[in-house]
């Protein structure tokens, strides 16, 4: 019973953000997306390579709209990332034929490894998982994959935080560097 009792909860929601704060996420994140995407599809779009990854969408909400986390901070944006990337394309080369090992041990492992490197970014463990159950066009990058789209990708998006989420004066981000 004991157990299940601490399923309730021990504290209080959030409070509700201004609506300021809301614009400014948003058009952090409209601006973010935005560049990795026209990248995506205006830069790369007639090659093999890929921009945008599921698991940039994630990393908005944070460097965007939850820029005092810890888990929002560059080195953990652009670290959880190249980090995860580089684990979640060694699972799939070193388990080819069996995805869900494969997929486990990438996700797993990328935890691992940003919790011990203090690079702890959630949106990492999809980039991991990516790696693994991608398209063939992830698949045929290979490490490239760390590079572009993560490496540059995230880069991208770090850029684009730094330079709307210092404009108002009641924002300022990052908390720290490293």
């Amino acid at each position: 019973m004991k157990y299940l009792s601490k399923m309730k909860g021990s504290g209080q929601s959030p409070p509700r953000v201004s609506f300021f704060e809301i614009l400014w996420s948003w058009l952090g994140a409209f601006l973010g997306i935005g560049a990795v995407s026209l990248l995506h599809f205006n830069v790369l779009g007639e090659t093999d390579y890929v921009m945008i990854i599921g698991s940039f969408g994630a990393s908005a909400v944070l460097i965007y709209g939850a820029i005092r986390s810890p888990l929002a901070q560059p080195r953990n944006l652009v670290g959880g990332h190249v980090i995860s990337a580089i684990i979640g394309v060694s699972c799939y080369k070193l388990f080819p034929s069996d995805p869900w090992l494969a997929s486990s041990c990438a996700v797993a492992t990328a935890i691992a490894v940003m919790h011990a490197t203090k690079t702890l970014h959630p949106p990492g463990g999809a980039t991991a998982l990516i790696a693994v159950i991608g398209s063939v066009k992830v698949h045929s990058l290979g490490y490239l994959y760390v590079l572009i789209p993560v490496g540059i990708g995230a880069l991208v998006m770090l850029i684009i935080a730094l330079f709307i989420n210092n404009i108002p004066r009641k924002r300022s981000y990052p908390e720290f560097w490293f």
